[in-house]
């Protein structure tokens, strides 16, 4: 499901309440961060809250109440049928790791698709009160503060460097990234770690960003397509297909430099054994593409 350029804008109204209720999650999720709570590990081996359930239960119950037509994925809670053919896509807090270790870094993702694709994402980092916000059709907005409102915020645009050799790239993850992949990308480009992943592309605090290792989720990439593409840049996975039907690796850049740094990474593994590695396993580098 790609971005569709000749689609209709989004409803801006919808927009509007986006931004609302993602503001109210991350009011939930702060108040959190700073309290009590346990963390568990889920089937998967990723790690769950009281804060992450209760964050993804604000927002069904919201979207209940205002667009009970409609579909909802989240984390969470799974996949709940809709009637409209539309969808809404959750991540309460992206980046539970970090939430769990009292690390600020984490985000709460908001998607919504229409019958045209992706038409507006939100990712929201609420202890830096910065919130990206994007419609088709509608631009990429940067909110900032403890109450933001797409009134006054300001638009969002990608950098417009063109030279690969060093340009600035976030690197999500590398933990999980084998060898080959992460010394390629050393050589070329200057790599940082991440610290607001997309975010800090489509303010111009980063050129590119790099996700590998272990895949990500759905509802990870869900609001990139309508974020990048309206500040300017293109996002796809690392193999060049698109972010939302790929192999969840991520390639987010401004644009100029795409196609370049997709051939710097072409055949190359992108995923490391990190559970044989952290159980001290000698074969813990094993690759797998």
């Amino acid at each position: 499901m790609d971005y569709a350029f000749d689609a209709p804008p989004a409803d801006r109204e919808l927009l509007d309440f986006a931004v609302r209720l993602i503001g109210r999650a991350g009011q939930v999720s702060v108040k959190g961060f700073f309290g009590d709570w346990h963390s568990r590990r889920k089937e998967d081996g990723s790690e769950v809250t009281e804060v992450d359930e209760a964050v993804e239960e604000l927002i069904r119950t919201e979207l209940g109440r205002r667009v009970p037509e409609d579909g909802v994925f989240g984390e969470e809670g799974g996949a709940t049928s809709g009637t409209s053919g539309r969808r809404w896509v959750i991540d309460p807090i992206n980046g539970t790791t970090s939430f769990t270790r009292r690390w600020p870094l984490f985000s709460n993702d908001l998607a919504y698709e229409d019958e045209h694709g992706p038409a507006i994402g939100v990712i929201n980092m609420p202890m830096s009160q910065q919130m990206i916000v994007a419609g088709r059709g509608l631009g990429c907005w940067v909110l900032t503060g403890p109450d933001p409102d797409l009134r006054a915020g300001h638009r969002a645009r990608v950098t417009e460097r063109t030279r690969i050799r060093g340009a600035r790239t976030q690197a999500l993850n590398p933990a999980g990234w084998p060898e080959e992949l992460l010394t390629a990308l050393h050589r070329q480009v200057f790599l940082m770690a991440s610290m607001g992943c997309i975010v800090d592309l489509v303010t111009g605090r980063a050129d590119a960003v790099v996700i590998a290792g272990p895949p990500m989720g759905y509802e990870d990439v869900a609001p990139m397509p309508v974020i990048v593409t309206e500040a300017g840049g293109r996002v796809t996975d690392l193999g060049g297909a698109s972010v939302l039907e790929g192999d969840m690796t991520v390639l987010a850049t401004n644009g100029h430099l795409h196609d370049a740094l997709l051939h710097l990474v072409e055949g190359l593994p992108r995923s490391r054994d990190l559970h044989a590695l952290d159980e001290g396993d000698e074969y813990g580098d094993q690759r797998v593409k």
